[in-house]
């Protein structure tokens, strides 16, 4: 018999060998107070279907849909839902799961008679998903060798899952049916289909939008959020993808294997370079506008999407056209620490607008572009105090201001400043690659990678304590940063299709570092897991004044902070 114990209540009770995590959990189900159904478990902090079977000794922690690996499952498994039912009605069809986008995710989809996507044939996909739910339809996990899956899924014309699959390394891999269609996803799925309660299927743009279930209470659909502009952006990456020949993990591996890796970052950096330097030329030209002309930059971002890089590869743009550039930093205004806002828990709210004073940042920026010569503090994160060191600036015939921070693009911070003397930029890694065409990669990965790395290098937190931290970062970003997104005149896109290649050769050894025997090993191996589908590169093709410098070190910039 085996010991398992139960971490949602501490308790220990015996099951035979072989007993599935459905089976233990009816066993605990009624001391288990969760608010919400169980869609996955944690097996010794590493995410497990429900269907898994127990053959030794475990701790096992029940999962609803609030958790970041059970929201993944379920939103895998309506991913397999949508597609089974796009199938069932259009056999030979192609679906593209793209990105997440306006609290949902953004589906391509294509006829095989390459007829566009009507309204009615959207309820028809939403009618035959509800109907596979009503029938309790079964995901069943099935493991083979590459061999095997590679011949399943070229019958079928999945291209980009032979393609990753071939360039995976691994003798065996799991693939899933729901009923008679295989699909391949890289995490557990639910059971079965009728798991699958909370969810909506919309036309969006020339697709579809797939809308998952709210974070907080996955008892309703996420309220929609209009992001026309990050829309635009993602559009605008997918079609470089597509004529760079980019479109997933396995096209990417494929070019390395090729020797191309070269190539590709170099494009990628001159495509980046490109951007900049239109930004910048825009810029001029509103700088040079005889009514209201532009005085002021704004840029924000979220954690680690590369801000810091990009003001400075901007500014050596802008100086290229002819204007002087002045950053001033949200930083130095912070409050003293001991003025800094505190969350619930007694622990510092650095990440609220009041942490910045911002009045007086306001006035400050105000006097200068009246021509005033002001002196601006300067702050001692050693001693959390601002200081007055004699720090004075003054705006000349050609100067234009850049500030950078979380809230930049926060109308509070600004309120008293015409919108037509601002340029406001909002800069993420918005990750358009794909492992598959319907495995997308979350863009919260590709920054916590960067983020993970950057911490690490510089000695500031072990990747148990990033990953850690990572859930209030987010949480804050959510607050913050985001609903200010689709304010900015433009957006910057700082992902690189090559990039996943290059943080894997740093990523590794520093997500190995992470204990078993603690809560944050569960993202550090679904990391790893995801990491390892990438072939790693050197990054000594990345070049000294690329973004990706900022987090993997060997950056010719220098970072004051």
């Amino acid at each position: 018999m085996l010991q398992i114990r139960c971490k949602n209540n501490n308790v220990t009770k015996s099951f035979p060998e072989g007993t599935s995590l459905l089976d233990v959990y009816q066993e605990f189900a009624d001391d288990i107070k969760l608010p919400y159904p169980v869609v996955s478990a944690k097996v010794n902090n590493a995410s497990q279907g429900l269907k898994f079977r127990l053959y030794q000794n475990r701790d096992v922690e029940f999962l609803d849909a609030r958790a970041g690996s059970g929201h993944r499952v379920y939103v895998r498994s309506l991913c397999f839902l949508l597609y089974k039912a796009t199938q069932d009605l259009f056999p030979g069809s192609k679906l593209f799961i793209e990105h997440a986008i306006s609290r949902g995710f953004y589906c391509n989809f294509k006829k095989r008679t390459s007829e566009p996507l009507t309204e009615e044939d959207v309820a028809n996909i939403k009618k035959r998903m509800q109907e596979i739910v009503g029938l309790d339809m079964p995901f069943r996990r099935n493991e083979a060798t590459i061999e095997e899956a590679v011949r399943v899924f070229s019958e079928r014309g999945f291209s980009d899952k032979v393609k990753l699959l071939e360039t995976s390394g691994q003798l065996y891999s799991d693939y899933y049916t729901l009923g008679d269609t295989p699909d391949y996803y890289y995490g557990p799925l639910v059971p079965s289909a009728s798991y699958l309660k909370v969810w909506d299927l919309q036309s969006y743009e020339d697709g579809m939008l797939l809308r998952v279930p709210d974070w907080n209470d996955p008892s309703k659909v996420a309220e929609y959020v209009d992001m026309p502009k990050t829309y635009s952006m993602f559009a605008e990456k997918t079609r470089w993808d597509i004529i760079m020949r980019l479109s997933n993990a396995g096209d990417v591996n494929k070019a390395i294997l090729k020797g191309h890796a070269s190539d590709l970052i170099q494009v990628s950096e001159a495509l980046q370079e490109k951007k900049i330097v239109q930004i910048a030329e825009e810029i001029e030209r509103r700088f040079h506008r005889e009514e209201k002309p532009v005085r002021l930059v704004l840029i924000t971002g979220p954690s680690s999407s590369g801000k810091t890089t990009f003001c400075k590869r901007l500014s050596i743009q802008l100086q290229a056209c002819g204007l002087r550039p002045i950053s001033v930093s949200t930083d130095d205004y912070f409050v003293n620490r001991l003025d800094t806002p505190k969350l619930p828990n007694g622990d510092y709210d650095f990440d609220n607008i009041e942490t910045v004073d911002y009045r007086m940042l306001e006035d400050h920026l105000i006097r200068l572009m009246k021509g005033e010569r002001v002196e601006v503090p300067e702050y001692n994160f050693v001693t959390g105090m601002r200081e007055w060191n004699g720090k004075k600036l003054k705006l000349s015939n050609d100067t234009v201001l850049i500030i950078e921070g979380i809230h930049a693009l926060n109308p509070q911070l600004t309120k008293s400043i015409d919108d037509s003397a601002k340029f406001k930029i909002y800069i993420s890694a918005l990750t358009s690659i794909s492992l598959d065409d319907h495995n997308w990669i979350p863009t919260q990965d590709n920054r916590l990678l960067r983020r993970i790395i950057r911490d690490y290098n510089k000695g500031a937190f072990t990747a148990r304590e990033t990953i850690a931290q990572w859930k209030n970062v987010c949480e804050a970003e959510d607050k913050w940063i985001f609903p200010y997104q689709e304010t900015a005149d433009v957006m910057f896109n700082s992902a690189l299709n090559i990039e996943f290649a290059v943080l894997r050769t740093h990523a590794e050894i520093i997500l190995a570092s992470v204990p078993r025997n603690c809560p944050e090993y569960a993202e550090a191996h679904r990391l790893m897991k995801f990491i390892h589908l990438f072939l790693p590169i050197s990054d000594k093709e990345i070049p000294p004044t690329s973004i990706m410098r900022e987090f993997v070190g060997g950056s010719s910039f220098k970072y004051v902070r």
